[in-house]
This record gives structure tokens, sequence and C-alpha cells, in this order.
């Protein structure tokens, strides 16, 4: 069944959304942005705005430079609305690259990495105009060899110094898109965003309690945690460390799909002070805004696998221009 408005080779939108990653990146066609990215498009990520597709062409080519035989592998798609409506993708990757070139990551040490993606897209009219993204860039800083800190103070200087470097996204340099929805209503995406509000409002005895005893999480920094006592571990450190920052659910998709576990797909951030001890060290009392996507699958006994980024350098960086 083709879907309306968009090319008939795609068989379905997680087809769409998986078949244009690889033909942009592993075949080659940056030029097929023009043609698939729409010339006004807004893409965020916790370091960066960008608008407009010639922005969005020159990153990736300075990507394919630096990692020039990056794979990206669709772990999954959780997407809702319709092809006539607009449809928002939530694509999680394993990406593989050797570090093979100078460039952003610093000088070339030809480390083979892997690291985890996940990226939300409004696709309309065989289009993509809307994008957050998070790369787990702690998880790369790691395979270099440094720390997320390490990495965000190296970031500081390669762009010259505090007075001269980027400050990361925060909402009041955001620019709304044409993209207004807010997900669906599928019961599975609200027991999630339910669970990430408990936990948020630290009632962490919902990990007992909703997650599977065997549940396996994959989280930023590229750790794996497995069941109730490591996955608590995560998510305390990383709320002890804002502990009155105010938590805010933007997107929530719900899916139960043929021969998959129901799943669900949260677009979330936390915006405040990093007042407490935690992930992130001594608290500073700096204002941090932090961008995170959260995936989870279910199963009979509960969650049984949660995938959540953030970008940790990203959140170092904030602190660090602030602390000058």
């Amino acid at each position: 069944m083709a879907m309306a408005g968009f090319d008939e080779k795609w068989r379905d939108f997680p087809d769409y959304i998986i078949g244009i990653t690889k033909e942009i990146w592993e075949d080659r066609g940056l030029h097929t942005l023009e043609h698939y990215y729409s010339p006004d498009i807004v893409v965020r990520t916790p370091l960066s705005i960008a608008q407009g597709n010639e922005g969005v062409i020159s990153a990736t080519m300075a990507t394919l430079a630096e990692f020039p035989d990056r794979t990206l592998f669709g772990e999954d798609v959780i997407w809702s609305g319709s092809p006539e409506q607009g449809m928002l993708s939530s694509h999680r990757i394993i990406s593989t690259a050797t570090h093979s070139i100078d460039g952003f990551y610093g000088k070339a040490t030809n480390t083979k990495l892997r690291f985890r993606i996940i990226a939300d897209c409004h696709a309309i009219n065989n289009q993509i105009n809307d994008e957050w993204l998070i790369r787990d860039q702690a998880d790369i800083a790691k395979q270099l060899g440094m720390t997320s800190e390490q990495f965000a103070r190296n970031q500081i200087e390669f762009e010259g110094g505090v007075e001269n470097s980027k400050f990361p996204f925060t909402p009041e340099c955001d620019v709304q898109g044409p993209y207004l929805g807010v997900g669906n209503d599928d019961e599975y995406g609200q027991r999630y965003e339910s669970i990430l509000n408990s936990i948020m409002n630290a009632e962490f005895s919902v990990i007992p309690k909703e997650y599977d005893r065997a549940c396996i999480g994959e989280y930023a920094g590229g750790r794996t945690a497995l069941s109730h006592h490591e996955i608590d571990h995560f998510w305390i450190s990383l709320r002890s460390s804002f502990p009155n920052a105010k938590f805010t659910v933007h997107h929530r998709i719900g899916r139960d799909d043929p021969m998959m576990s129901p799943r669900a797909a949260i677009r979330w951030s936390l915006q405040g002070k990093h007042e407490g001890y935690g992930a992130f060290g001594q608290p500073t009392g700096k204002e941090v805004h932090i961008m995170g996507i959260s995936h989870a699958e279910f199963g009979p006994w509960g969650l049984r696998r949660e995938f959540t980024l953030i970008d940790e350098t990203a959140i170092w960086k904030q602190i660090l221009l602030q602390k000058g």
C-alpha cells in the first residue's frame, strides 16, 4: 500500500526512514538531501540548532569526511501520524565508523567506533522538514579515550575558547518548525510516560514495580544496565544532579505492531540548575537544558528494554561555558 504523497518505492513509513538514511549516508546520495529534506528544515541537537538544507548538507559532508566508512543500522522506527497529516518517526540507530581523519573529534586515532543515535523526524510529501537528533557523544568520547567533560573542554578550545564557543541548544534559541503534533494516545505511550513521570518525581519504587526483573537498559555513554538496581542507578544519578529541574514531555508515541513488542517513544527535557551530586560531579548551580529521547519495549513481565539518550558532552559544555 503506497503512502499518499510519498514515492512508491517505499513500502511503509519505517521503510522510508531506514531507506533514505542509507541512501544519504552509505550510498553517498548527499544530493538526495535536496529532495528528502525541505529547504527550510530545522534540525536541533543538544549541541546546536541549524536551519536550512545547505547547513545540513555541509554538516553531513564534514561528518563523512571524518568517518568515511560510516554505517547506520536502523534498529527501530517508532512512529505516529498519517501520510496526509504528516508523520513523526523516532528512529533508533546503531552507527559504526572509523575515526580516520582529523576534525571535530580531534586528531585521527583510527579507532573503530560504535554508538547509538535517536532521531525524531517529521515527514510529509516525501520530505523531512523538522528534526530533533541525539547522538551519544559521551560514548564516542569514551571510545576515543576521553571523559565527557574533557571532550567538552576540547570542543570549547577547538572553537576558539569560552568567548567564541557556541552555546549548546536551549529553548530560547529554538525555532518553531512546521510540526506541531504531540504524538498519539496509544496505551503503551501513556504507560511509559507515567513511568518516566514517576521516576522524575523521585518515585524510584516504580522501577521494581513496572520493569521486568531481567530488563536491559541501554543508556547514554554507551552504558548497559541489567535489572532494577542498575537501571535505578542510571536514573537516580541523572535526577540527583538536577534535583529541582523541570521535567517536560514534548512528544509521546505508543505502538503495537505485528511481530514486535508493544513499544513507546518519548521526547522529553529537563531544565534547571546543576545543584546536586550525581553524574555531573560537584554541583555548580549553573542552569542547564537537557534534551532526551527514550524508547521502551514491553513484555509479559513489564518493561523489558529501555533506551535513553542524552548528550552528556552538551551538558558539560553548558556548565563549563557558564563557569568561564
